[in-house]
């Protein structure tokens, strides 16, 4: 049976025969249904809703867009415009700490003990760098409430001096060039400080809610750097080094505000009742416990 009678009667642009004054949309292309239906698809696939586009997303009360934001009264959290004050209150700049005795005291302590207080410097330095990376490209950017976005743009303000403390600190102490470069590039060269760095650079540019993040960083900064306020607090005890022993007092200091910046989600981190380890008359710092052997695990039942 020949083809050419039935193909003189249709159309080569209508499949479906229909006239040709219809909408060009209700007319389908020769061949486009059976192009389409190579590949059949199940029926369920083809009109499955993506559940992560209708799931309608909740916006943390801080982060709701509001014109607010560039005004600072009236305050709506009293308990973060208080935590800024107390902030405020506590401003200090480098120039109040007396390194004149350290140098001597530098001297006089064993080949491994600089070794061991030089790489805290090294961890220190590097550290307030990366904090206030993320205040900048993040929490500050992100924020929409007046009394918190001043307490971020204070933390920057304070973070630049301990940075800047750390590293007059090692210009101190540290006389051979190579040496210093080596503790100024500390998240090149030194692994373990790596390792820390690399965990807190992947919280400022990951998806996952600022609640999160707001966690991770205050996880960067009340635990990273416990450890390592005993370790200058060490000194302290020894009666040595009195420069660095009273900058760790300040630095710490300020690190209380930036953990206990009272967030509601932060009251799941912090642990009551804890003393502070390193200077009783700093002030009371909350420990939020020491990670476990996971990455993404947090304990609060350890004591330092």
């Amino acid at each position: 049976m020949s083809l050419e009678p039935v193909l003189c009667k249709m159309s080569i642009n209508d499949e479906n025969q229909l006239p040709m004054h219809r909408s060009p949309s209700k007319r389908k292309v020769l061949g486009e249904s059976q192009q389409q239906n190579i590949i059949p698809l199940p029926q369920e696939q083809i009109y499955k809703k993506d559940e992560k586009m209708t799931k309608k997303v909740e916006v943390e009360p801080l982060l709701q867009e509001s014109s607010n934001r560039f005004v600072m009264f009236p305050i709506q959290y009293q308990d973060i415009w208080s935590m800024y004050k107390k902030a405020v209150a506590s401003f200090w700049t480098v120039e109040e700490v007396d390194l004149s005795k350290d140098l001597g005291h530098w001297e006089k302590l064993k080949t491994d003990e600089q070794h061991f207080i030089s790489h805290v410097l090294a961890f220190f330095a590097a550290s307030d760098g990366i904090v206030n990376e993320n205040l900048v490209e993040r929490f500050y950017q992100e924020i929409q409430v007046s009394e918190a976005r001043s307490f971020y743009a204070f933390q920057i303000a304070i973070e630049n001096i301990h940075s800047e403390m750390y590293s007059l600190l090692i210009d101190t102490y540290i006389k051979d060039f190579k040496q210093r470069d080596y503790l100024f590039n500390a998240i090149e060269t030194m692994p373990c400080i790596k390792k820390k760095a690399d965990w807190a650079l992947k919280w400022i540019s990951d998806k996952v809610p600022y609640s999160e993040r707001v966690v991770a960083f205050a996880g960067v900064e009340g635990i990273f750097f416990s450890g390592s306020f005993a370790a200058i607090f060490w000194l302290k005890k020894r009666g040595i080094m009195p420069g660095l022993t009273f900058s760790n007092e300040l630095i710490s200091r300020d690190e209380i505000y930036n953990s206990e910046n009272p967030f509601d989600f932060m009251e799941h981190i912090s642990l009551e009742g804890k003393t502070n380890f390193f200077e009783k008359r700093v002030g009371e710092y909350q420990k939020m416990g020491v990670m476990s052997g996971s990455n993404h695990t947090f304990t609060l039942d350890a004591d330092f």
